[in-house]
């Protein structure tokens, strides 16, 4: 089983220079590896375990198997409620009244570990497009100064081209960051359609799966109707039909059990939360970036934070010089570089931009 999860341990390794932001990484980091993870899960149980095990007479048992898993099975759900044992068999499995029960088809359990697998790659589009757009800037502004112990007059040359870099390139980076806001909206308007996809994919339940199981908990055992009963059965019909003796077709009600759905509906409570808690904080998240574009006076403040061991007003004197680009770019930079030389080049940076008499 540990075998199984070996290649995700690729998309644990910390990167050398940051380039995005907590919320942006939860996308295509923390939840790519949980989707990975879930796909070769249950690719585990689907292909290499036994996901179907299915009872009927005269039928044998691998024929049935495989006949109930490729056309999938059913359950009633009318018979969803009442009491295992006494009123039903199991949830949702019952004598089939025709023309007056309904009939509900599980054929998408089949296609979960691709699904899975799908949406993971989903996730980490906007994170391909922005390593792509950047170009490995932040990396090259760096140049080593991430560390504390630089030789002196290194770290003064190093400086000194970021203070050009930053002169030469003043107000022409705004496409560089607007590319990056770009991505964080494709972010939320990914876990927001993968919500609506998902619930697409589970014929209309996955909106309301994880509410309804937090209620199901709370309700009389006589009353209550489970929710992964109802989207993930474990037991369920399936009819296969032959002919007979006499060149008569005969009908045959199978009871199958699928223990892979054990592992289907806990992976689906567990998304349903993890992909509202994404949602809610990418919407936080894109509020917050709406501020820094619309507000000089934000941007100031988290530039002061950034940089609390430099002089507030050199700090203002940089921020004062800077459009939403520049400021992003030094923002950035200042999640890299060491503080004590982040400090300094705020310095440097200020008096550049002092002796400055038009920019």
């Amino acid at each position: 089983m540990f075998d199984v999860f070996g290649s995700v341990k690729g998309l644990l390794k910390l990167d050398s220079v940051c380039i995005d932001n907590n919320v942006f990484r939860l996308h295509y980091k923390a939840t790519v590896i949980i989707l990975i993870a879930f796909s070769l899960l249950v690719t585990s149980r689907q292909y290499i375990g036994d996901p179907i095990d299915c009872i009927v007479d005269e039928i044998p048992f691998s024929v049935m198997d495989t006949y109930c898993w490729i056309y999938s099975t059913f359950t009633i759900p009318n018979r969803l409620v009442g009491r295992v044992g006494k009123d039903m068999p199991a949830p949702g499995v019952g004598s089939l009244i025709e023309g007056e029960d309904e009939v509900k088809y599980h054929k998408y359990y089949q296609w979960v570990c691709f699904v899975l697998f799908f949406q993971a790659i989903l996730f980490y589009v906007p994170r391909y497009l922005w390593k792509t757009w950047e170009g490995g800037r932040v990396k090259m502004l760096v140049l080593d100064l991430n560390s504390p112990v630089v030789d002196e007059n290194c770290k003064s040359d190093r400086k000194k081209l970021l203070v050009d870099y930053f002169h030469t390139n003043l107000h022409t980076q705004n496409f560089y960051a607007f590319r990056f806001f770009i991505c964080e909206v494709l972010n939320f308007i990914n876990v927001v359609g993968q919500i609506y996809f998902m619930d697409f994919f589970l014929d209309g339940e996955f909106s309301t799966y994880g509410r309804d199981v937090v209620r199901f908990t709370e309700m009389e055992p006589e009353e209550r109707e489970d929710p992964m009963a109802r989207v993930f059965p474990k037991v369920t019909k399936c009819t296969f039909h032959k002919y007979g003796p006499s060149g008569t077709v005969q009908k045959f009600d199978g009871l199958c059990v699928l223990p892979l759905n054990i592992v289907n509906e806990k992976i689906y409570v567990f998304l349903w939360f993890w992909f509202i808690i994404l949602s809610i904080l990418s919407g936080i998240s894109l509020i917050y970036r709406a501020c820094v574009v619309a507000g000089p006076r934000v941007r100031l403040y988290l530039l002061r934070a950034r940089s609390r061991l430099a002089p507030q007003d050199q700090v203002e004197a940089v921020a004062r010089k800077l459009q939403i680009g520049d400021w992003f770019v030094l923002y950035q930079l200042g999640k890299n570089i060491d503080p004590l030389i982040y400090k300094e080049l705020m310095s440097d940076l200020a008096k550049k931009f002092e002796g400055k008499d038009t920019v």
